[in-house]
């Protein structure tokens, strides 16, 4: 029976090279010469987190703004940051942290799985810990199930990865 998965990953070694690259930019542009403008990157169990420090609040946007640039010259998702709060650290030091969404979470799975059996397709969509999985007697029914989880989640980077006959 052919089956495919859908996940939702992002490649770590580029974007450890986005954000080397992010603070290589940054130290050297005018504009932040003198600042403590600057991203980090702390795992915290499975999570990878983008702690991303500046001096006030546009200069933190501005370090995001070369952050997202050089990740989509990367081919990384932007869609797979989630922002947190914006808090200040100390002085008018702010601190923001951007985690990086790796898997499809119990929520996001529920949404799929319910979105293929609205559809009343012939395939069968099961959660599988951080993997959605579809199958389905035939090989265009699974591609019309790609085409339409494509059409309908535009919030969350899918990819679609081990597709068996």
């Amino acid at each position: 029976m052919p089956t495919f998965d859908i996940v939702s990953e992002v490649n770590h070694v580029e974007v450890r090279n986005a954000v080397d690259q992010c603070n290589k930019e940054v130290t050297n542009r005018f504009d932040f010469k003198g600042s403590d403008a600057r991203i980090e990157i702390q795992e915290q169990g499975q999570e990878k987190i983008l702690m991303v420090y500046a001096d006030d609040n546009f200069k933190l946007g501005q370090v995001k703004e070369v952050l997202t640039g050089k990740l989509a010259k990367r081919a990384v998702d932007v869609r797979a940051l989630t922002p947190g709060s914006v808090e200040k650290v100390g002085g008018d030091t702010v601190k923001q942290a951007l985690t990086l969404r790796n898997g499809v979470d119990q929520e996001l799975g529920k949404k799929i799985v319910r979105l293929i059996k609205d559809s009343k397709m012939k395939v069968q969509a099961t959660i599988q810990g951080d993997v959605v999985r579809v199958s389905g007697a035939k090989k265009d029914l699974l591609q019309e199930a790609i085409k339409l989880t494509q059409k309908s989640i535009t919030d969350v980077p899918l990819q679609y990865k081990n597709f068996r006959d």
